[in-house]
């Protein structure tokens, strides 16, 4: 027998955990590979979006959300304060620095007395401002807190008959009568002392403004403001200093007119024009007088 007639033999199969044996009949099952839309998706983490940013979180104390909304009041109306005193104070500088140069200036055409008016009226008046500015608003600040001292002291002795006085407040303002009880009592199961003071009254607690800021604003500005009319009139000479003085105080008073309709969202060229006129009739009235009281004298 040769070698081509010997029968062929196969290895035995291995039996392995994954593989059946191959006594229990045929070839184990070939495995079909998982398509991917068969397979398990990974998780996906969820990003905070917008909502989830603006969202407050559950445990949150209402308190606290208060006390941010009286926080941003008070930064506003101290900013609102010092943006006021500082355009008035700007405009006092323009305005009355250049009436008592150009006043001096009509009675003599020595520039050292110029330089010492100039000088005397620009730094009297900003502390004059400044001061004025601090005890204006120290008078208002003093009374809002007497006032937010009274109405707490009134609030623990008769809590009924305030809060009659609230119920009239609200139903003034417009709150339909059905509603106002309803309203007046959750305003003051949330803070009835603020409920009071600010329907009321008018007056906040953490919107009392401060009388230093103020008086600084005003003290810088009124500065500034004098500044320009002063140097006008001290670089010029003397036949030129009315108009080159008049030109400065125009042009100063313009961009203070214009920053201010700006600031109070109000028409620029109403304000612009109101400021101009004022300005340039203290200058020539000033002005009339000086060159009056110098001929007198002279």
């Amino acid at each position: 027998m040769s070698l081509l007639d010997m029968p062929s033999r196969r290895p035995p199969a291995l039996d392995s955990p994954d593989t059946p044996a191959a006594s229990h009949g045929g070839a184990p099952p070939a495995e079909r590979p998982s398509s991917p839309a068969e397979r398990p998706a990974p998780p996906v983490e969820r990003s905070a979006g917008p909502a989830d940013a603006h969202t407050p979180p559950a445990d949150r104390d209402p308190r606290t959300s208060s006390r941010d909304h009286a926080e941003d009041r008070t930064t506003r109306s101290d900013r609102i304060n010092q943006l006021r005193a500082g355009v008035l104070g700007a405009n006092d500088g323009i305005v009355s620095v250049a009436g008592l140069a150009v006043g001096v200036a009509g009675a003599t055409t020595d520039i050292r007395w110029l330089l010492i008016a100039g000088l005397a009226s620009l730094v009297a008046g900003a502390l004059s401002m400044a001061m004025g500015e601090y005890v204006s608003v120290s008078t208002q600040r003093d009374t809002d807190r007497a006032l937010i001292a009274r109405t707490r002291a009134d609030l623990a002795a008769d809590p009924a008959g305030e809060h009659r006085h609230l119920l009239a407040a609200l139903t003034e303002s417009g709150i339909p009568d059905d509603v106002v009880g309803e309203v007046a009592d959750s305003m003051e199961r949330h803070d009835a002392l603020t409920a009071h003071t600010r329907f009321r009254h008018g007056v906040e607690q953490g919107t009392v403004v401060s009388p230093l800021s103020a008086a600084l604003a005003s003290l810088l500005s009124f500065t500034l403001g004098g500044i320009i009319p002063l140097l006008a009139i001290l670089a010029s000479p003397p036949v030129l200093r009315l108009p080159a003085t008049l030109v400065a105080v125009v042009v100063a008073l313009a961009l203070l007119g214009v920053v201010s309709a700006r600031l109070g969202q109000a028409d620029a060229r109403t304000a612009t024009v109101r400021t101009i006129i004022g300005g340039v009739l203290a200058l020539l009235v000033t002005y009339g007088i000086g060159a009056a009281l110098g001929v007198a004298i002279g």
